[in-house]
Formats: structure tokens, sequence, C-alpha cells
């Protein structure tokens, strides 16, 4: 008994003994993005994605389910245990107790060791040469209309369904097939965004999935890039290209949204290129509809019919999912994103558009 406690007790030691190494690596990030983010990191996560990737359906959505069975498994079997044993029911809520905390510093420990440093590395912008800085109005205007006019002209070289909504024919099996390309064209000039990786996957039960608000989830556990297919067509490519960011090791939020638009933009295929340009537009434009609601209407009736179409769809999938689930899961994820430096938390989301601004700004002053 006193063992099992003793051990039990080392085990929990690693919540804060992980906390502070999670510390010291914020602290040296430089250190962080050389030896880790391009050493271990990516040691561990290529050999492990070449292994989960062996398995066409997603290995992470198939743990999530053993786990939910494995705790109701669990609580079933404690309540049992405290009605039989009525002299130890103190023990018994003490011993699930003590077993959920040690379960939870593992599973921190590891996620911090084989993906949660990444949090601590070099920003992209120092990777991509990108000055961030405050800009004006003026700048994102002139970005927003450039970012249109892209979409406008992207949108007349894809397919469209019968309803006149963007589609991809071949459906999302194929976009993973080939979300490799912009990335292989991106590692020439970030050779950090290359080497090889398991493909996108599917989510089985997307359409549950999309009850959280979540578009895609990346695993560190498995080194999985999985996608909600029951999303909008035009949304795949960038949200595969999104996860597949997280999998090479680009944890923020804001950077993961741009290093798709940039691998988007780099693919030889429209549908990616428009899928990426989208991305951006949107993020770019909710920037501008904080800031000068005027400029945002009259930039908006420089739409075509198909990009008001895709956006209308867009807004219509994703409110017929809004409810409880969806407003707690964006406050779990926004405790997960503070928690793990990225203070910002959801609204991190949004600062994609500052790196989109930096780009812009070089691409002007050459």
């Amino acid at each position: 008994m006193k063992k099992t406690i003793y051990t039990k007790f080392l085990f929990i030691l690693l919540i804060p003994i992980t906390s502070s190494l999670f510390h010291i690596a914020s602290l040296h990030p430089q250190l962080i993005e050389t030896v880790y983010a391009n050493i271990i990191y990516k040691q561990i996560m290529q050999i492990l994605s070449s292994i989960t990737g062996i398995f066409p359906f997603s290995l992470a959505e198939f743990l999530v389910i053993s786990l939910i069975f494995f705790f109701i498994k669990m609580f079933i079997q404690t309540i049992l245990c405290f009605i039989k044993n009525k002299n130890q029911r103190k023990f018994t809520i003490l011993n699930c107790i003590g077993n959920m905390i040690v379960f939870v510093s593992i599973i921190y420990f590891v996620f911090i060791m084989i993906w949660g440093f990444n949090y601590c590395r070099l920003p992209f912008s120092k990777i991509a040469n990108l000055e961030i800085k405050p800009s004006t109005v003026q700048e994102l205007e002139i970005l927003c209309n450039h970012l249109i006019e892209k979409a406008n002209d992207l949108r007349s070289q894809v397919i469209e369904n019968k309803d006149g909504i963007m589609m991809l024919p071949k459906g999302s099996s194929d976009v993973f097939l080939r979300a490799s390309k912009g990335y292989e064209k991106a590692a020439n000039i970030y050779p950090e965004l290359g080497r090889k990786y398991g493909r996108p996957k599917r989510i089985t039960f997307s359409h549950l999935m999309s009850y959280t608000g979540i578009a895609g989830i990346y695993c560190p556990f498995t080194g999985e890039a999985n996608v909600n297919t029951a999303i909008s067509d035009s949304s795949i490519p960038s949200t595969a290209c999104h996860e597949m960011a997280h999998q090479r090791g680009f944890s923020r939020e804001d950077e993961a949204n741009y290093i798709a638009y940039l691998t988007c933009s780099m693919h030889p295929d429209k549908d990616f290129q428009y899928s990426g340009t989208l991305l951006a537009l949107i993020h770019s434009m909710n920037a501008l509809y904080k800031v000068d609601l005027k400029k945002y209407k009259k930039l908006q009736e420089k739409y075509s019919e198909g990009l008001k179409r895709d956006l209308s769809y867009l807004r219509s999938f994703w409110q017929q999912y809004k409810g409880p689930i969806e407003r707690t899961s964006t406050r779990l994820n926004n405790a997960y994103l503070k928690a793990n430096h990225q203070k910002d938390g959801v609204h991190s989301y949004g600062r994609m558009v500052d790196l989109l601004l930096a780009e812009n700004r070089l691409k002007m002053t050459k």
C-alpha cells in the first residue's frame, strides 16, 4: 500500500517538474528552435507519423473513443466499489482522485516532451524574416483588396456544384493525397516546413465534431493531422494544411493559419490556392470590419457572385452547429491556448493578419 502511494506521489510530481521545464524553455526560444524543434521533435514525429500513417483511419479518433469508454467503465466500477465497501468509501474516493491526477500528470508530461515545447520556439515571423509591427487601416484595406482580387480570379477557376458552391470533385481523400505538394514547394524557401510526414486523415464522426466548432485537430500522441470533412469543401484544403503545420512543429494557431495560406498559395492546384486565399480573406476582412465598417462594406461589393455564395454557405454551415457544446469547446480551447503561452486565447487566430500584412509590406518594397 505504502509503495503504491509513494509511486503515485512520484508521478504527480511530474506536473510541477514539467511546468518548470516549460517555463525555462520559454526563456530560450533560440535553443528550443535549434535543438528541440529542428532535431529532437522532427526525429520523434517523423518516426511516429510514419507508423500511424500506415493506418487508413484516424488512430487519434479511435483513442479518444476508447478513452471515453474506459472512463465510463472506471466510473461505474468506482461507484460499485463505493456501494459495496462501506468501510472503505473514503479510500475509494481518494484512490479514484489519485488515479485521475496520475493520469493527467503522465499525459501532460508526454504532451510537453513530444510536442509542447514547440510553443516556445522562435516565431515564424523570425524564421521567414517578416517584420511584425502596427499597421494602418490603409495597409489593411490594401491587403483586403488584393486578397479579394485574388479570390475572385481563383474562384472562376474552381468547380462548383449544382447550387453554385465550390466543390471538390474527387472528395477530401484526393485533397489529402495532394496536400503535401504545397509544403514541398514551400520547403525550398523555408526548410523548416520540409520532411515527410503522414497524410492528413478524415474524422469518421465529422458531423458530431462540428458541434464543437472545430474544423480540424492535430494529435501529437499519434502525429496525425485530422480534418473534419463535414465542413465546406472550400475550407478542407486550407484546414488540412493548417493541421499539417502543427504536424511540422508550428504550434501557434496564428502561425498555422498563415502557413496554411502560404503552402496553399504555393500549391500547383487551383482548389488549394483558392482555399488558402479564402482563409486569408476571411481573417483580413474580419479585422477590417472591427476598425472601419464603411471600408469593409465598400470592399464587400467587389466580391464575385461565386465568392459570395461560398462565404454565405460557410456562415450557414457553422450557424447550424452553434449551441452549448460549441461554446464549451471554445472556452476549453481558449483555456488550452492561454495555458500554452498564447495569451490572446482563441483571439490569436486573428493575429494571422499581422503576418499577412508583414508579407504584403515586404512584397511592396521589392
